[in-house]
């Protein structure tokens, strides 16, 4: 139990801090400008992550039969923003790493209200109130406040103000960002291994199914909105590419229970292969333009 407290309370806190870190030195002022400068591309990206992806979710789980708990990690995966895995992947299909990197750090920073909220109704929806856990969402908000918006900030300074070491510790930072993803993901779904056959029959399919077709519908209405190649890319990206890191943190520190945690880990294993995927056939009609 004590060794459960010290990695949900500290470990867990302290990575994802770490990770949101590491996409803060990625960032710039110059970023944020997207949103004025290309508005409707911003826009597009933002409404396929912020609204439609939690509505397909919900969708999807009324009308598929799943643990409650696992129900509400869903929807946790389904809340949260894109991280800086979205960034390299958009990067290594040649996407719009400019517009990817942009929605990542806006939709991050709307990330500390909107995935509380949208959190709080699903406990609520979903689970007995008797047994359903409480999340105060003041708490909530300022607890995903300091453990993704500050550090996104820092990092943002450190390379505003040394940009030379920022530029040196990046990759390594990069580097040690996706080796803590990958620890807490297998750390999430190895937590509940006597469960763990029985979660994935429940929500493997369901989140591959959330993941592939929220990934079709960005394309879709990047292509509708008459965006570019490069643009529809990094939508789509952004949009099959959530932080996992965040959803894990979420549910196994803040609400305290480690059923909610598997969803965010199961969706993050599966998300990798949908995006290599992609990735290979936006190269292929790349090159064939």
């Amino acid at each position: 139990m004590e060794e459960t407290n010290i990695v949900t309370q500290v470990f867990l806190p302290l990575s994802l801090a770490f990770i949101m870190f590491s996409v803060g030195l990625e960032l710039t002022l110059d970023d944020f400008k997207r949103v004025v400068v290309r508005p409707r591309d911003f826009f597009v990206g933002a409404v396929s992550q912020v609204i439609v992806l939690p509505l397909v979710a919900f969708a999807l789980l009324s009308v598929w039969t799943i643990e409650p708990a696992l129900a509400v990690g869903v929807m946790i995966i389904a809340s949260c923003p894109g991280g800086v895995t979205s960034n390299l992947m958009t990067y290594l299909a040649r996407g719009d790493t400019a517009l990817s990197v942009s929605l990542t750090a806006v939709i991050s920073l709307l990330a500390v209200v909107t995935l509380p909220l949208i959190v709080s109704f699903s406990i609520q929806h979903f689970m007995n109130a008797a047994t359903a856990p409480e999340l105060p969402i003041g708490k909530t908000i300022i607890g995903v406040f300091l453990i993704t918006t500050v550090p996104v900030c820092i990092g943002m300074l450190i390379k505003h103000f040394a940009a030379a070491f920022a530029k040196k510790f990046e990759r390594i930072a990069r580097l040690v960002a996706s080796v803590l993803f990958i620890v807490i993901v297998l750390g999430a779904i190895a937590s509940e291994r006597e469960n763990i056959v029985d979660y994935f029959i429940q929500a493997g399919t369901l989140t591959l199914t959330l993941n592939v077709v929220m990934m079709v519908l960005a394309a879709l209405l990047a292509h509708i909105a008459g965006m570019g190649v490069k643009q529809r890319i990094a939508i789509t990206l952004e949009c099959g590419l959530q932080n996992g890191t965040l959803a894990i943190f979420v549910a196994a520190t803040l609400i305290g229970n480690k059923t909610m945690t598997v969803p965010g880990g199961i969706y993050s294993l599966l998300m990798f292969a949908t995006a290599i995927l992609y990735l290979i056939i936006a190269k292929r009609q790349q090159a064939q333009d």
